[in-house]
Order: structure tokens, then sequence, then C-alpha cells
């Protein structure tokens, strides 16, 4: 017996590899079809467009960089591309061999008629497995009415589902109960960390300068991570690679200009994007020179730049860099007391592709975001300054993989370098410098690997499953200041440079899958878990620049989520209409915030998150979504209902309250409608429960001395926030080379009041017994027209 094994084992394994010989020379030759989809007019890779044999209705869609990479069998095809906004493209190919084909598209020129048809039939919203992720068109934002004029990205993305404002006067964003500080905004893979000017009332983007957009707020991809929220993925436009081209506009407030062409031909292109406020230049004639406050103003600049260039058919340069900054000064000479108020972000990317073969992609990346704020003020000779801030230095290398149709594979690694100022100070008067303690910085480390694959596993069935491991690391040099229960410190421990003071490491498992009901629709599930190792800490009701980010260390655990969704998706008359129903629950761990009487001077001389408290959150909701994506007549209704608590142990008694950006209703409707050539119209209306704010609920005499009693933390609501706005454009008449358009908006319609905060107002007194007591509301925007001429050569 144990003679006749080996005989045996080598018999069966023979004729094992014999079948599967002949089983090869059977098997169905199969070939693969890649390259890149571009704009013909001017080179721009197309992101998002749908490549497909019409035979087989199989296919794929581009990449961010406008790379596609399909595989199918031998054979004679029709390959199909379709593009919103350009001509269909189909081509015959003979599919023997392994292809590289490169497609430019042209523009469609729409007529009457036609502009009800669209040149992209797509059912993304039903077959893809992603979910909460919502793409915009900077086409159709810039139709969209604009408060004084300024084309605002993050206002728009506020219009969604899910997706939640903080009120007027404010850029930041709420989405799924997440603060602002759980969303990743990127742009051109650079972290952006404040993305508002003046104090929120627009943001950093340029729509000029952009190309996409791309919003993910459930079922995040592995290849992201660090925030528990939301990512904002915005790209800039790369450049004209044809010709030469400029266009801008003059509003109100502001003024833009964008130049872009090529470096060579074909080959590369630049891109430079400039805009400036003039509030403090218009109004400074109408400023006397014997006021008291000349010399007093603001103003916000950006400047966006983009280089690429095309090494060969296999390698390709980008170099992308933005540079903003807000500049607020107060001038009172009778006092002769000075504010200065700077402000702003700095990135810079370096990033390179390579195509190793048609199955196998990369991009690497090299990244630098800065963020700092600075507060000054001089009286007298005498001079303070608070400063804070964040600087990252990120090296990133991600690979797209497409063995097969049924899979498409992502991998990759991520480090960054933090560099963290909370608020620190100096002071002097004329030669004389205080000693306010070292400048406090602190150090990290963070690094990520993952792997994601999104597969077929049958016809109905796809599933997006990823895993991603994440490790942070806090190092010297750094100071601890130990204190005793009464704040007073009662040691202090020294780390060396780069000596380790705290680690954290977590894998972050990612997960959907989608059930395709027929062609129509389909329900989908996902699961997703994120660790976020990086803090804002903010005394604010509102994002602030006065909000200092801050890492996990020995005190500060890093934040963990976790969120379960699940929907149903369906699209109608040929895909004309998309509608969505998700529902999801979020739980958040470690959550920060501010003890109770704690100013952010408290931080000088001191470690910040010796003035914090932690606690856990919770938020659970429903998302509807109708969208219309074509034809004269387009837009969307979005609406959610939801709630978001956060239970602190050392806040409002160990009892749970409602977070300060808890909405229960959130509705939105966006509209536009093409009339003409010519004449266009848009309209947006909001509405949303109002905030969840802390006031008194009574107020006693205490020695000659009002003293307030507040109620639970956030159980007050203000009134509902609810606003019209419209706009109506007209195109200019068509040059060859030159073309205008007037943008007319009208925000806050009926000019509504809506709350921006409420405040206590005391008038009379104890003594003489008519004391009064009352709430006031304060309300920023009132009815505002706007004009802005744009242009485009």
């Amino acid at each position: 017996m144990r003679a006749s094994f080996p005989r045996t084992f080598i018999s069966a394994l023979s004729v094992f590899l014999l079948s599967g010989s002949l089983f090869s020379q059977e098997k169905i030759e199969k070939y693969t079809i890649s390259g890149y989809i571009k704009d013909a007019a001017s080179g721009e890779s197309a992101i998002g467009a749908n490549v497909f044999i019409k035979e087989l209705l199989k296919g794929t869609t581009t990449n961010q960089y406008g790379f596609y990479s399909f595989t199918a069998d031998k054979g004679n095809y029709q390959l199909a591309v379709t593009y919103l906004g350009f001509e269909d493209h189909v081509q015959e190919i003979v599919l023997d061999q392994d292809l590289r084909i490169n497609i430019s598209l042209k523009t469609k020129t729409y007529i009457a008629k036609e502009i009800e048809v669209s040149s992209e039939k797509t059912d993304k919203n039903v077959s893809g497995s992603e979910m909460g992720t919502v793409q915009l068109e900077m086409k159709q934002i810039k139709g969209l009415p604009a408060f004084m004029g300024e084309v605002d990205i993050l206002k728009t993305i506020q219009l969604l589902p899910g997706v939640k404002s903080a009120g007027d006067g404010n850029s930041g964003f709420y989405v799924r109960g997440g603060g602002p500080d759980q969303n990743l905004i990127l742009l051109d893979e650079a972290v952006v960390y404040n993305a508002s000017h003046l104090f929120g009332f627009f943001s950093v983007f340029n729509g000029d300068a952009v190309k996409s957009i791309n919003l993910i707020k459930g079922g995040m991809p592995a290849q992201y991570g660090g925030r528990l929220a939301s990512v904002l993925d915005i790209t800039m436009i790369d450049g004209n690679n044809k010709s030469f081209h400029s266009e801008g506009g003059i509003g109100l407030i502001s003024s833009r200009l964008t130049l872009q062409g090529p470096i060579k031909k074909d080959t590369g292109s630049f891109m430079v994007s400039g805009r400036r406020t003039y509030i403090d230049i218009v109004m400074k004639p109408f400023i006397k020179e014997t006021s008291a406050f000349r010399g007093s103003g603001y103003h916000f600049y950006d400047l966006n730049t983009k280089l690429n260039y095309r090494l060969s058919d296999k390698d390709r340069l980008f170099f992308s860099g933005y540079f903003g900054r807000d500049v607020f000064t107060y001038s009172n000479k009778d006092s002769e007391f000075k504010v200065d108020i700077p402000w702003g972000n700095a990135t810079t990317c370096l990033r390179w592709n390579h195509l190793f073969n048609d199955k196998l992609f990369m991009n690497t990346s090299a990244i630098f975001s800065d963020y700092k704020f600075e507060f000054g003020a001089e009286q007298s000779g005498f001079e303070f300054r608070l400063f804070s801030g964040i600087t990252d230095w990120n090296a990133k290398a991600d690979f797209s993989y497409f063995p097969s149709n049924l899979h498409n594979i992502k991998f990759g690694a991520n480090y960054i370098y933090h560099i963290f100022v909370p608020s620190n100070a100096s002071a002097k008067s004329g030669d004389v410098e205080f000693d306010l303690g070292d400048i406090i910085k602190q150090y990290a480390h963070e690094s990520a690997i993952y792997f994601t694959d999104d597969f077929d596993v049958t016809e109905k069935i796809r599933i997006n499953a990823g895993l991603r491991y994440s490790y942070f690391m806090q190092v010297g040099p750094f100071e601890r200041y130990v204190k005793d229960l009464k704040g007073s410190t009662v040691d202090t421990i020294s780390y060396k440079r780069f000596e380790k003071v705290k680690t954290y490491g977590g894998l972050e498992p990612r997960f959907s899958i989608r059930y395709a009901i027929n062609k129509k629709s389909s329900v989908k599930a996902s699961f997703t878990q994120n660790y976020q190792y990086i803090h804002l800490a903010s005394l604010s009701a509102v994002a602030l620049p006065t909000d200092i980010w801050v890492p996990s260390s020995e005190l500060v655990k890093p934040q963990n989520g976790i969120q379960y969704a699940a929907g149903y998706f369906r699209n109608f008359k040929e895909d004309t209409y998309e509608t969505s129903l998700e529902v999801y629950y979020k739980t958040m761990k470690n959550q920060v915030e501010y003890k109770e009487g704690s100013l952010p001077e408290d931080n000088v001389s001191d470690n910040a998150d010796n003035s914090f408290t932690y606690g856990n959150g919770e938020s659970y909701g429903a998302e509807l979504f109708l969208k219309k994506r074509t034809g004269k007549f387009n837009g969307w209704i979005g609406y959610t209902l939801s709630w978001t608590t956060r239970q602190f142990p050392e806040l409002n008694d160990g009892k749970t309250f409602y977070a300060k950006y808890d909405r229960r209703h959130d509705a939105s409707v966006v509209l536009t409608y093409d009339l003409t050539e010519r004449w266009s119209f848009s309209g947006i209306f909001v509405y949303g429960t109002g905030n969840a704010i802390t006031l008194p609920v009574a107020r006693y005499v205490f020695e000659e001395r009002i003293v307030n009693q507040y109620g639970d933390r956030n159980s007050f609501r203000m009134a509902p926030y609810h606003r019209l706005d419209i706009s109506a454009t007209l195109q200019g008449k068509k040059h060859k080379k030159f073309q205008s358009s007037w943008n007319f908006s009208v925000f806050n319609v009926y000019n509504r009041h809506n709350p921006y905060f409420i405040y206590i107002a005391t008038t009379g007194a104890v003594q003489t017994q008519d004391l009064v007591v009352q709430a006031k509301q304060v309300s920023l925007f009132p009815i505002l027209p706007s004009v802005t001429w744009n242009f485009k050569w």
C-alpha cells in the first residue's frame, strides 16, 4: 500500500494536468483594451467617461486621469465612449491582441429640439456598488444662484441630503452627524484644513480653476482615511494644451481671472487662476481722513496654479499649488489701537503617473499642506500676538490593477508627517520682550496601507471589499505638563527629538454590496470603520479660524467611527431620473470638546489637551434624493430626517444632549431651466430645523449681581431656517473667439430674517425695580441682489 501511493498520486496528477492543458487550449482568448479619454478642444482628461463594447454592454469608466482598461473576448466589436456634454464616439475594433486606444471627444453642439436628449445614458446610480457618493459638475454649479455673485462649491454640496449647513455666514458643513473636522477636504490630493474665507462667508475654491467635485458621505473606499464623516475630493483643471485661453468675471465684491495654455502643444499645459475681493479698495474713498477707523479693512485672495507634462504615453507629471489669505485689519487712531488678523492655506502637490502595462496604473504624489492663523494687537507701544497652525509633509503611492472585467483592484500606501502649533503667544513693549513660555509644537507620524477590490460575484451581485491599516505615533520634542485636580502643574515630562510619546493603530474594514433587482433598480448596503488621529478643538458653534488642530496623545484617544448604511436605488425613463432612499446609523467614540469655562488663551504655555473633555456620539437618519439629470429642465430635491446626539461624562451632568449641528428636518430644492440658447434660470429653496443652542432658563440676583441659570446643554432651538434664491443668466452673442454672460442673482428673495445667534439683553436695574431681560435674535443677510459679468476668450 505504501509503495503504490506515490504511483497513484502521480497518475492522478498527470490526468489533472493533461485535462487542464486541454481545457486551456479550448479556453476563449481574451485581450485588454486601454487608453486615455480627453477633450479634443482642450486636451483635458475626461473623468468618469463611459467606455464599453456595444455588443456586450461591458466596459468601465475612466479614472481621475482619464485612463481606462478592461478585458473582453476575442472578436470584432464596436467600441463606444459616452460623456455628458460631448458627442458619442463609436469605432470599429478587431480585438485579436491587446489594444491601446486614446480617444479625443468633441464637444456636443446642442440644438433647441435636441437638448432633451443626453449623450450619456448611464445607470451608475443603480449599477455601481458605491453608496452615498455624489459627483457634481461645475457647469451646473455656476448656473445656480450665488451669494454676492461668488460661485461657492461648499454651499452647493450643503444642498445635498445628509450634508448640513451651519447657517448664514458659514461654509463649514456637517455630514451625517459628524463635525467639520471629520470631513477630509482634498484639492488635487492636498488636504485643505480651513476651507473658508471671511469667517465662513465664502469657500476657498475658485470655481474657474475646478474641473470635478466628488463627495463621499457613506461607504468610504479604503484608499481614503484619517476622517470619520466624509471625503470631498476636488480636482483642478489641467489647462488647455491646444491653444491659449482666458476667462474670468467681475462682480460686486470680487473679480477673478484664469489663464491657461500649452507649454508644448499636445504635450504639456499650464493654468493660473487668481481671485481677490476689493471691498477695502471700494470703501476707502468713502472713509474720511479724520475718521477714527481710517486704515481698517478686510480682503481675501486666492491663487491656483497647475502644470502638467506628458513625458511619454506611459509617463506624465503634474504640479499643482494653491495659496490663499484672509487679511482683516482694524485701526482706531483716537486710541492708537490696531489689530491685524491674517490666516490662510498653502498647498502644493507633485504627481507622477506611470503605466506599467495595460492593466497596471500607478500614481505617486509628494504633497505639502499648511494652515496658519495669527492675531496681532498693538496699543501705545505694547504688542501682543497669538498664533496657531498645522503643517503636513505627505508622500503616497496608489496603484490600480485591472486583472479582468470582474475585478478592479486598488492598493497603496500613505505617509504624513504632522507639525502642530496649538495656541502660542508673544508680547513686547518697545524693546522689552515678555516671557510667555516657549513656542509649543507637537510632532506626529501617520501612515497607512490599503487594499480594495470592486468585483462582480454574479450579474446581480457586486461587492466592494477593502481593508486599511493605519498607524499613528506622536514623537518629541515635547513637554507634558502634568496637572492636579485643581489645574496646577505638578510635574513636567520631557521627550527628546524623535522619541516616542504615544502610538495608536488599527484595522479599518470597508465593505459595500449591491444587489440588482433589475436593470432599473437595486438595493445596496455598506459597512465602514474609520480612525481619526487629529482633532479640531472649537469653542464656537460655527467653524472659525481660531479653532486649533491637535494630535492624538496620551490624553486624546483617536476618534473611532463605525457606520452602517442601506439603500434602495431606482432610475426612471432611460436613466433620466435618479432616485434613492438611504438609511444610516453611525457611532463615534472619543469625541473632543473644551471643558466648561475653558478659553483659548488657557492653551498658552500649556498642553492644549489639558483643557479638553471626552465623550461619544451617535447619529442616525434617512435621506431621500430625486434628481433629473438631463433636459431643458433639471435639478434635484433632497430631504434628510436625522438625529445626532453626544454624551460626555463632564458635560451636561453626564446626560445625553443634542449636538449643536443636530437638525431634525433638512430639505432643499434645486431647479434650473434653459429657456433659450441665451437665457437660463435657476432657483434654490432650503428649509432646516433651527440649530440647537444653550440659553438661560432663569436668572436670580446674588449680592446685587445678576446670575444666569442655564438649562440642559443645547436644549433650546432657534427658529427654523428657510430661504429662497433665484438667478438668471444671459449669454452674450457668440463670437468666434470671445464669449460673455451676465448673471443676475437675488439672495433671500422674501427677506427672511434667519437667526445667526441669540443673546440676552438687559435694561434697567434691580435696585430701581425696572429690570427687563430679553432674548434678542441677530440676523445677517436681508434680501441681497448681485450681478456678475463673466467672459471667456
